[in-house]
């Protein structure tokens, strides 16, 4: 299930399965969405057609911007973590944004899969650290750019250690 709500508080719930049903505020939702390039569609929807573009997306703070029509809209995502988050009064807590990718446990590095000023994307591998005999693939936690890599191949590093910082 997700949230979204526009930027004047308008929002909706919707319920939706991987090729299946839509729902939008508990009622089916039926349309014909095609794509026609690159993030440029056309929706018919209760007979009437539209045109839509996909202006800007920022998928860390799920918000995007589209151009329907005329019109500019801003919507703004929830899923299912978020609503969760918001009921405990913990909102702010998946806005946090990480700096820095510390090892998790001790071992050794054996594999370094970004260099510096690289941008990257939340669950892109970083670097392979080798703990227990086990090679454990570190990803990002966001997306940003590779700022300093503070280790080198071969090095052992201990728990907590920053490996990566980003900017």
């Amino acid at each position: 299930m997700l949230q979204i709500s526009t930027s004047s508080n308008r929002s909706w719930e919707v319920d939706y399965q991987l090729n299946g049903p839509i729902s939008v505020n508990g009622e089916l939702f039926t349309w014909d969405l095609v794509l026609l390039g690159d993030g440029r569609y056309h929706l018919l929807y209760e007979g009437r057609s539209y045109s839509i573009e996909v202006i800007s997306t920022d998928y860390t703070a799920k918000s995007f911007t589209l151009k329907v029509g005329n019109h500019f809209i801003e919507l703004q995502a929830k899923d299912r973590f978020d609503l969760l988050l918001d009921r405990l009064g913990m909102a702010d807590a998946s806005a946090h944004k990480v700096n820095e990718l510390k090892a998790p446990m001790p071992g050794l590095i054996v594999d370094i899969r970004v260099e510096s000023g690289q941008t990257v994307h939340k669950g892109d591998p970083l670097l392979v650290l080798e703990a227990m005999k086990m090679e454990n693939i570190l990803k990002a936690p966001t997306d940003g750019v590779v700022n300093a890599i503070k280790v080198a191949l071969r090095d052992n590093v201990s728990k907590g250690q920053v490996l990566i910082s980003f900017s």
